[in-house]
């Protein structure tokens, strides 16, 4: 009896030493997080390393985004934003030109920490992307020559044969003008900075895009008159794009957000545009 009783202590004795290495690892696994299971650093801990912020950002989208084309200068609410973030990051921004086709690829392929500039949230760009906390509320809305502006207030208005909708491509703007216009002609415009003189010049009768464009572009464009602004055809939340999977990154940038959008800190950039 003794000596199964030792068999029996001995066998315990294995079976505890055995499954020991497994449960020592465990706690660093989960220490390191997602990135780290899937054998990468977090954000969070190579940008103040590194000393940079790489920014994807189209450039084109003013309030949020504009390069000068002068001196390739980068200005608006996005970009204020972006120094702010970097800065408590210990960081400076650097921009990485891209386009709207090519924001998310750019992004997912590392070629930046995170994109900013008006990106509207999307479940096609959620499946490839992490979003931040939202920025703002937004929607699609009608840009149009003030003088017409009792012609296209509705979709039944504007999708009529004889309209001329204009629109930029790759983002969703064009996503939403492709699947709402079947009658109107629709012509794609390859620059977003000089889409709008086109309406101005008569070449084009229509542009709908998000509600901010179409309050700043009639600000700084008085032939240009933004419809129904308040009450746009579509929901939609503007935010800022992560690596899928840099969990860390994701809560610290959801927890900058929203205090930047509860202390007047975004309010403070916004206004200097729209206002």
């Amino acid at each position: 009896m003794k000596r199964a009783a030792a068999l029996s202590a001995l066998a315990c004795l294995l079976a505890v030493t055995a499954a020991a290495p497994a449960a020592s690892d465990a706690p660093a696994a989960v220490r390191g997080g997602a990135t780290a299971a899937a054998g990468k650093a977090s954000a969070l801990d190579t940008v103040p390393r590194r000393g940079v912020l790489r920014v994807c950002t189209t450039g084109d989208y003013r309030p949020f985004s504009h390069r000068d084309p002068a001196t390739g200068k980068y200005s608006g609410v996005d970009i204020a934003m972006a120094g702010d973030l970097a800065k408590s990051l210990g960081a400076k921004p650097r921009y990485v030109a891209t386009t709207w086709a090519k924001l998310v690829g750019d992004l997912s392929a590392g070629r930046c920490d995170i994109a900013m500039g008006g990106v509207s949230i999307t479940l096609p760009r959620a499946r490839s992307v992490y979003f931040s906390e939202p920025t703002r509320t937004d929607g699609k809305t009608p840009l149009v020559r003030c003088t017409d502006k009792a012609k296209y207030r509705t979709l039944s208005q504007i999708d009529r044969p004889g309209t001329r909708v204009i629109v930029n491509p790759g983002g969703t703007n064009e996503e939403f003008a492709r699947a709402h216009i079947h009658r109107a002609t629709l012509t794609v415009h390859p620059d977003n900075t000089t889409i709008f003189d086109e309406i101005i010049a008569g070449r084009a009768d229509v542009m709908m895009t998000d509600a901010s464009e179409t309050r700043y572009q009639a600000e700084i464009h008085p032939e240009l008159c933004s419809l129904h602004p308040d009450k746009p055809f579509t929901f939609s939340e503007k935010a800022y794009a992560l690596p899928r999977g840099d969990d860390e990154f994701k809560a610290y940038v959801d927890q900058w957000v929203h205090l930047a959008t509860h202390d007047g800190t975004y309010r403070k950039y916004e206004d200097a545009w729209m206002k």
